[in-house]
């Protein structure tokens, strides 16, 4: 059976009224497409457990998708020095529920209105709509952002600050394509390169030195 996110029900429940009324009224032609998109809905919102590597030497993606990009920033607000980020983007197939690459307290929550551009693109770390979270590890400070896309219109963020958090809980979720990126500070390395595929909770995206 599927696990499913809460936030996903109101959708499904709405996708498959849509279908009964299409059945009822035998309006077959719609209905071929209904279905389909229906049980995409149930997919899109799905919320499998996952197990995988875990220690406070390994960072975790944060969410299913491909890496975009992995590169040196300045990082002010959290971070505040130089870190290397890594940009996961999600498309309207992956999991879209997010999860804490690493064990820690959230010291920092902020959220920024902003653009629905590509999330793929470079200009959606700046500019698009986004909330942000930084963890106090036991290892330093990483912030993870979550960061809207062209059709994604809700960002939700599970834990306020002050929350103990565990590595591979749930984060979160972002509804229908978007991006996370992932700030390590300069004691922590990537390991992975663009094109590499992820999954929220499992892969090793990165490793303190």
């Amino acid at each position: 059976m599927i696990r499913v996110a809460p936030e996903g029900w109101p959708f499904i429940a709405v996708a498959w009224i849509i279908v009964a009324v299409l059945a009822w009224f035998r309006l077959w032609p719609a209905l071929v497409l209904g279905v389909p998109i229906a049980v995409w809905v149930i997919a899109f919102f799905r919320d499998p457990l996952r197990d995988g590597p875990r220690g406070d030497d390994l960072i975790l993606a944060p969410a299913d998708g491909k890496v975009v990009s992995v590169i040196p920033i300045d990082e002010p607000a959290f971070v505040r020095g130089q870190a290397t980020r890594i940009s996961i983007f999600m498309n309207v197939f992956d999991v879209h529920v997010n999860r804490y690459p690493v064990r820690g307290r959230v010291a920092y929550r902020h959220y920024m209105e902003g653009r629905f551009l590509n999330a793929a693109g470079e200009k959606a770390s700046a500019d698009n709509e986004q909330s942000s979270v930084g963890l106090d590890t036991p290892r330093g400070r990483i912030l993870i952002r979550q960061i809207a896309g062209l059709v994604a219109r809700r960002i939700v963020t599970d834990h306020a600050e002050g929350v103990e958090v565990g590595q591979g809980d749930r984060m979160g979720i972002i509804r229908f394509g978007s991006r996370v990126d992932v700030f390590l500070p300069a004691p922590a390395a990537a390991v992975v390169r663009p094109g590499d595929v992820t999954r929220a909770g499992q892969t090793v995206i990165g490793q303190w030195k």
